[in-house]
Order: C-alpha cells, then structure tokens, then sequence
C-alpha cells in the first residue's frame, strides 16, 4: 500500500469502503495533458471497485495529440490517423486519492500513461517531470517546490463570457486590490470556497491574497516535494474553475488578459538530501552551497533553451513586459523581483524562484526543465555570475525570448534539452509549439478589425 501523502487523502482501501458505504458513487480517473489540464473520465463508484483498482483504465492516445480546443491535428509521432488513435492506459497512483468535496460524493485518483506493453507514454507531462526526479534521486536528492499561482476573476458566467466573446466582461473587483483586505472580503466567498475545498482535497492552504490587476487574486499553498506539488497545481487550477462556476463567475489563468499586470505562476524550488539534509546551504559557513551556485547558473544558462516549456501558448509572451513585476532579463538577485530569477531564503528556506512562468505554465513540464537546467550546472559545475543589483529591466542583460518562435527555435537546436529530455519528448513538444503558431497565423484578430476596417 502506498504511503499517504496527508491525513486528508485516502488509501484505497479507504475510497473502497467509502464506496460500499455509499458516500462516494463517483470516481473520477484522471491525468495531465500538454496543455496542463486534468483529462479523464468520471466512473461509476462500484465500477472503478469491481473492475479499476488493481488494473486501471484506457484513454484513447489522441489525448496528447490534440490542440487547444480537442481537435485532432498532424504532425505527432505517437498518435496519428494513420496509427489509429489506439489507447493508452491510466496506472492510478494511489498517493493521489482524494475526496473532492465541491462535487457531491466525488473522489479522484491521478494517472501516470504507459502503452499496453507497459512502457512509460515518455510525452507524459507527469513522466517528463518524474525523469528528471529520478535523475536527482541518483545523486541523492529529492526536488521541494511550490507553485505561486494568480487569476482573475470575473462576476459572469463561464457561458455569458463566451456569448459576450470574452469581451467587456465586470471584474470581481474594480481596481487594483494588492494586499486589500476590503477588496479581498469582496470576494470572499469564492476565496474562502477554493480555500477550504482544496484543504480537504489534501492540500496545505497557506491564504488569499489580491494583487495588481482588477479582479487578480493569489491562492497560496504550501511547498512540498515537486511531485506532490505538481499533482495539487493541477488539481487547484480545475477545482477552482469549478467553484467559481458553481457560484456564477468566471476566472481565468491566462497570461495575459488585457493590457494591465499578467497573471504568474513563480516558481520556489530547493533540494534536499533524500535523508533531509540541506544540499542549497552550506551550515559551517551560513552561505549558500557551491551546488546551489551551479544550479542556479544552470537555470540561467538553460533559460532561453526552455522558454517554450515556461510559456507554452502565443499568449503568454505578451506578459513579458518592462515595469510589470514578470521579467524580461535573463539575471538572478538577492530578494530582487525585476530579474528572471530571485534568490530568497536562508538555511533551510534557501530557494530559488523562476519568475518567467505565467499562470498558463504546465507544472510537470516547467519544473523538469528547472531540474535539467539546474542538474546541467551542477554537471558542468557553472560558475554564478554575479547577482545583479539594481533595475534588470534597464540592465542591458541577455533577454528572455519575446516570441513564440524565438523560443520555439531555441528548444529545437538545444542539445541540453535533447540529453535531458529525449528527442521524442522535445520533437512532441515543437509539434505542439508548431500547432499553436500555426492557428494563431491563421486567425484574423479584433484588434485587425479594429485597426484596418476603416482606416487601412
């Protein structure tokens, strides 16, 4: 039996009994796609006991092979109309069982892939971050992280947004509530909501915070080992479009809604040695580690050559933007958040936070790429320049890339990412960056139409 993560997650023998006692009737299996999202399918309580655990299910392999909107497109090695679009199977992990206390008598248990001869589906969001987890645990250390994650919320529905084309829509709040407790209490019962469902869900709820753009809000949790803490990421990100659902409103994780402040998902990442012993400071001199230099300068180095993993959709690019708190210099500083990377923490709170990822980031995919760009400078054993004091932003520092193709290129060429990610799993991922840059050239805008109807 696995061990539980928290007191607030179930065993299977647990959810077993839960569903002969009739508390729980629905299970929902589900798993992490390219794009983020938690995809599976709710089943019958008594059907997941009689004929799921101890076997699993099947999911049809299109699911990594989709866009944006589920439609089928070319150019992927795994799945394909002429291979068939065969299935892939659900291993549960049952570390991952929890009560989902939103949905009435609802529990959900978390997936790894593997193809029907049991080999690991390497595409897998899930199985691309444990790889590089893996590769930590040989040296002896265990990656801790936490995911800072903002939205904004709106007072419409999901359905009356789309109607209206997503545009004029009332934010829940009507100007910037950064650290408002008045603004906050406005909203309040969708914040208090998402707390404490996501704290039965087994999550450690740290608080509610507003920030800068109107109806831009932060949900914070607390760290745990990554893994952990990108099964909840995803877990929180659905769940709380569900309760705002449920409570008539909207809210979005976009990058970047509109012109104001862009939504972000920092993220605060340390080692530990599998025994807890501190691997990012050094206890004799009350200095950082050597190790943590060289990560460090591995996530700088490696900046560029992962952008894509960070920001994955056109959308996210128009969050880099000078003067907004999300970075657009390739620098680390000392508590400095104008720079992509900002070192925080003494002792055994010495971090690291990657500030390039928005809200829209994959969590799987952006902590492997942290991983394989620290684990490249400790490799090569990097020297860390020196912290940057002052402005990034008027610094005239290496920049991170702007566009989308920019850093689709970068990825292509890197052979960092190829020895640590495997060419399947970056070729996979340039499709999807070929995908979207693709629709995004086809479509004509709003703002063409506003810009050229009369005058052009």
């Amino acid at each position: 039996m696995s061990a539980l993560r928290n007191e607030r997650h179930l065993s299977m023998s647990d959810l077993v009994a839960r569903i002969r006692a009739g508390s729980v009737d629905t299970v929902i299996v589900g798993f992490t796609d390219m794009q983020g999202r938690l995809q599976g399918k709710r089943l019958h309580g008594h059907y997941f006991v009689d004929h799921v655990v101890g076997h699993g299910t099947e999911g049809c392999n299109y699911l990594l092979a989709v866009d944006v909107d589920m439609n089928t497109v070319d150019g992927y090695a795994m799945s394909s109309w002429e291979s068939g679009y065969g299935d892939m199977e659900f291993v549960l992990d049952e570390r991952t069982i929890r009560l989902l206390t939103h949905l009435p008598a609802t529990a959900l248990v978390q997936c790894d892939l593997v193809w029907p001869d049991h080999s690991p589906v390497v595409q897998s969001p899930r199985t691309i971050l444990q790889r590089q987890l893996d590769r930590c645990a040989e040296r002896g250390w265990t990656a801790l992280a936490g995911t800072e994650l903002e939205f904004i919320a709106f007072d419409t529905t999901y359905e009356a947004a789309g109607d209206a084309n997503w545009q004029g829509l009332s934010p829940v709040n009507q100007y910037n509530v950064d650290y408002s407790i008045l603004g906050t209490t406005r909203v309040e019962p969708l914040l208090r909501a998402i707390r404490n469902h996501m704290y039965d869900a087994g999550l450690d709820v740290e608080g509610a915070k507003g920030e800068c753009n109107f109806g831009q809000h932060e949900i914070g949790f607390l760290y745990a080992d990554a893994l952990t803490t990108a099964d909840n990421h995803v877990v929180y990100k659905n769940a709380a479009k569900e309760i705002a659902a449920a409570q008539g409103k909207a809210l979005t994780f976009m990058a970047k809604y509109d012109q104001r402040e862009g939504s972000s998902c920092h993220i605060h990442l340390s080692l530990r040695g599998t025994d807890g012993e501190l691997v990012f400071w050094d206890a004799d001199s009350g200095e950082r580690s050597v190790l943590y230099d060289q990560f460090v300068a591995g996530v700088l180095a490696t900046i560029t050559d992962f952008t894509l993993l960070y920001a994955p959709n056109i959308n996210s690019y128009k969050r880099f933007a000078d003067g907004s708190f999300a970075p657009t210099t390739i620098a680390w500083g000392l508590d400095n958040r104008t720079c992509a990377v900002r070192l925080v923490g003494r002792g055994a709170g010495a971090r690291m936070e990657n500030r390039v990822p928005g809200a829209d980031v994959n969590p799987y995919l952006a902590l492997a790429a942290m991983l394989a760009g620290g684990l490249h400078g400790i490799e090569q054993e990097l020297e860390l320049e020196e912290a940057l004091v002052g402005n990034a932003y008027t610094s005239g520092r290496r920049k991170v890339p702007a566009t989308m193709p920019e850093a689709r290129a970068a990825f292509a060429a890197s052979s960092i990412a190829r020895a640590a990610l495997g060419d399947e799993v970056v070729d996979h991922y340039l499709n999807m960056a070929d995908v979207e840059l693709a629709a995004y050239n086809a479509t004509v805008t709003d703002w063409e139409r506003r810009r050229g109807f009369e005058r052009l």
